[in-house]
């Protein structure tokens, strides 16, 4: 497959296709080792968190409230916490 330019005769760089992104090559295969040594982190790994801030759990809730916060949009996971918050911070 012929390489296509990644910019347009005016210079501009162009929108790339899945075909662009299939001639791409790994970081580790381009980059020199020294940079990929100092890299944060590598490829699909999570950054190091200081402490853990949430804690995965399964919780079952009645259909109103999770209708209710589910009719909020998007973020009302984060909503329903903050609500809790505000409960536990009453109830002490």
């Amino acid at each position: 497959m012929k390489k296509k330019s990644l910019s347009t005769k005016n210079g501009q760089v162009r929108s790339l296709t899945r075909e662009d992104a299939r001639l791409f090559k790994p970081a580790g295969q381009v980059l020199p080792k020294e940079l990929l040594t100092v890299l944060p982190r590598k490829p699909g790994q999570r950054g190091p968190q200081k402490e853990p801030r949430k804690e995965a759990v399964t919780v079952r809730y009645s259909r109103e409230v999770l209708s209710y916060f589910r009719a909020t949009g998007r973020g009302w996971q984060s909503r329903m916490d903050q609500a809790l918050k505000e409960w536990v911070a009453g109830n002490k």
